[in-house]
């Protein structure tokens, strides 16, 4: 079986944060979500995990960061293509997100970054396949 991972992101509202990311394109298991946690779908082996704040602090101990003042993880997604990576960020833009720096073209490696509603760092980026050999 592979491994599979759940990225838990405390969200300050599960609702605008479950809006957001149907906008971009990502879907939600309902089976895994209720009113305090949605199960956000972005491969067969890759979940995000979106918890009120309150939910999350039923994990863990330490102080809850706010993702729009301190880093703490920055989640990157492979694409397909340069032109995926453009189309998934401007989705993004046009759900409410911003853009964190400037495009970073390396040629072989092309990349993207965006802060969601709550300020988690999204890097969507492609790498030339051929390049990797």
């Amino acid at each position: 079986m592979a491994t599979k991972i759940f990225v838990n992101l405390p969200v300050q509202d599960l609702n605008k944060s479950k809006e957001f990311f149907n906008q971009i394109g990502y879907s939600f298991n309902d089976q895994f979500s209720d009113e305090t946690t949605a199960c956000m779908v972005v491969s067969e082996d890759i979940y995000v995990m979106l918890l009120t704040h309150a939910k999350f602090k039923q994990f863990t101990p330490k102080q809850v960061a706010d993702a729009s003042k301190t880093s703490e993880v920055l989640t990157c997604l492979s694409a397909d293509s340069k032109a995926q990576v453009d189309t998934l960020v401007e989705k993004a833009l046009n759900a409410g997100a911003t853009e964190v720096r400037d495009p970073q073209d390396y040629g072989f490696m092309y990349g993207r970054s965006f802060n969601d509603l709550d300020g988690h760092i999204w890097e969507i980026m492609w790498m030339d396949p051929s390049a990797v050999k």
